[in-house]
């Protein structure tokens, strides 16, 4: 008895322990330095533009594994290594583009207290490769969001090894397939990992290291879409994480439903949204060098860079760690 007693006593305490724990130690571990770093290495000659399946997206993804392991990250419980892979005739089968055999690379933090239940990180590593004969690097669309992805994972990793890792599961998801029609995350969607019923939420990374026209004078600011199409918790989330930690202007000129560039359908977290799972887009906006050879790792601005994923870390971090998941409260139109 004197044992049990001195086990829920210990209990009691951690809890309040961490109820007290500070994001803001975490959030300041995502640097400029680091993205950069990772960043100049997935925009690379070498990565060849990554495009769906080529070998340049291969070495992306060892490179990304590579990063995991050095971190100590493992890959997801039910899975035997970092890789889902999606065959070709799934690629291809919508539209013939003669795609080859590709993969999403996963990595995983598992909840201390309801292990169960998951929140999903994306990002998309895939780019449009090389065109007559000419690099398209996608510094920014997407190895802007595929290295945040992987600074938010070191983040949440060093509050694990310092005790206070996530109360809910953490799946860090990197999905192919992207440019030719989010054939990575509606294959994940459609062969999840883990139940979609116990998916919470998905947070989704797709451009954050530039600024659009309509931010010319300042990247202070942060494009946020869907964030209220199917939870009003998890527009509340956004918000607060944002007013207490970060202090960045949120613009939502892209979430109006009759937006004509209708962004919310274009990036990977439509296919978490498809099956009821509330999900947030951040997003920069898109720029002269959209698609194009020069989109390259010397025009992103790391300050901005590093503030939209410390902002999405936040987010990430309210969600894994809150006593309820996001309430489903509206029908996602």
């Amino acid at each position: 008895m004197k044992n049990n007693r001195l086990s829920f006593l210990l209990a009691i305490f951690t809890a309040i322990t961490f109820a007290q724990v500070s994001p803001t130690k975490y959030i300041k571990s995502i640097s400029k330095e680091s993205l950069k770093t990772n960043l100049y290495i997935i925009a690379s000659n070498e990565m060849e533009g990554r495009d769906t399946g080529s070998k340049g997206q291969k070495k992306a993804g060892e490179y990304l594994i590579s990063q995991y392991l050095k971190a100590g990250i493992s890959f997801p419980d039910g899975a035997s290594d970092y890789y889902q892979r999606i065959p070709a005739s799934y690629l291809n089968a919508r539209r013939n583009e003669n795609l080859p055999d590709s993969e999403n690379i996963w990595a995983f933090i598992k909840g201390t207290e309801k292990p169960e239940e998951v929140l999903v990180i994306s990002a998309h590593y895939d780019h449009i490769g090389i065109k007559n004969g000419e690099i398209n690097y996608g510094a920014d669309d997407d190895g802007s969001g595929t290295v945040a992805v992987l600074e938010i994972a070191k983040a949440f990793q060093k509050a694990k090894v310092e005790g206070h890792g996530p109360k809910r599961s953490i799946l860090f998801l990197h999905v192919t397939g992207e440019e030719h029609g989010l054939h990575g995350s509606r294959f994940y969607s459609e062969n999840p990992l883990f139940p979609i019923a116990n998916t919470i939420t998905d947070v989704n990374i797709d451009m954050i290291g530039r600024r659009d026209e309509l931010h010319k004078d300042s990247n202070d600011y942060v494009y946020i879409i869907g964030s209220d199409y199917l939870s009003s918790d998890l527009y509340t989330i956004c918000e607060e994480a944002n007013k207490n930690y970060i202090k960045t202007n949120l613009d939502y000129t892209f979430n109006d439903r009759n937006d004509p560039n209708r962004f919310y359908y274009r990036s990977d977290h439509y296919n978490f949204a498809k099956k009821g799972i509330p999900a947030v887009f951040l997003f920069n906006g898109v720029h002269a060098d959209y698609h194009k050879p020069t989109d390259t790792p010397d025009k992103i601005e790391f300050d901005a860079l590093e503030k939209r994923a410390q902002l999405a870390f936040a987010i990430a971090w309210e969600l894994a760690n809150r006593e309820n998941r996001p309430v489903v409260d509206k029908s996602g139109k």
